[in-house]
């Protein structure tokens, strides 16, 4: 618990100071971390190794990753593009290798780069939004409470469990308690105007944020399941990987863009 602790104090420190930094510094480390997420998907299915089809998957989630103004001035291709071309240059590795290579293989390249990298993408065009930084905080602390919320409420009255296949130690009750706090934390942001939104969309944000933020989780959860491994990684002792601390903000983030909550 005390390396935990340790851990989880200074990666909060330097990701915290980064966020408000801002800038190319921010945008360097996020796609830094989505190159570690995506090596740490491929080490799962033991795909880690240097290879075409790595390789492929390191340069597209990097690519989609990388902020649409960056995006715009180094190169004239899109991201559907980069997303399209990165399709058929995989089927032409899967000819190429006579079948070395497999579907399997390159759609789960394919799918760890979507996953990985509009992820990151995400949370970097939410940074940069007006009123960025409070927004990314807002976001943060309620994903942080959600999981605060859940584990100490499924230790003190879990009863009963939520996805017992996925992941045996969650229960409803846990859940409940995760979206409690995530709500709570919400309305103190509203109330302290931390956020330039009303109490419905602020409420809407922290409900939809205590829901899927955990649906991230167990969503890497069943990664880890299917493929017989405890953590991600151990880039951060005793939290596991980049993965396994960022489940919940790959998931959130683009759906926060999508649905148009912000």
């Amino acid at each position: 618990m005390k390396e935990r602790i340790i851990t989880g104090a200074i990666a909060a420190v330097l990701f915290g100071g980064l966020v408000v930094y801002g800038g190319w510094p921010f945008a360097a480390l996020v796609i830094g971390l989505s190159l570690i997420g995506m090596y740490e998907l491929l080490k799962m299915k033991n795909m880690h190794h240097v290879s075409g089809v790595s390789i492929i998957g390191y340069v597209l989630t990097a690519g989609l990753a990388v902020p649409k103004e960056v995006m715009d001035t180094i190169t004239p291709f899109t991201k559907q593009d980069m997303l399209v071309s990165a399709v058929l240059i995989l089927l032409v590795v899967t000819v190429v290798s006579k079948n070395r290579h497999t579907f399997d293989d390159i759609a789960f390249v394919l799918f760890g780069s979507v996953y990985i990298g509009f992820g990151f993408y995400y949370l970097l065009e939410t940074r940069f939004l007006n009123d960025g930084l409070y927004i990314v905080f807002f976001i943060l602390f309620m994903i942080w409470a959600a999981d605060s919320g859940a584990y100490f409420t499924g230790k003190a009255i879990g009863r009963h469990k939520l996805w017992p296949v996925i992941s045996p130690n969650k229960t409803i009750e846990g859940a409940l308690g995760g979206i409690a706090w995530s709500l709570a934390v919400g309305a103190i942001c509203y109330v302290t105007d931390f956020v330039p939104f009303s109490l419905i969309t602020v409420l809407a944000i922290a409900l939809f944020v205590g829901v899927f933020g955990q649906i991230g989780d167990l969503a890497q959860s069943a990664f880890k399941r299917i493929y017989g491994v405890k953590d991600s990684g151990n880039l951060l002792p005793g939290h596991g990987g980049i993965l396994d601390r960022l489940d919940s903000v790959l998931f959130v983030m683009p759906l926060v863009h999508v649905l148009h909550l912000l």
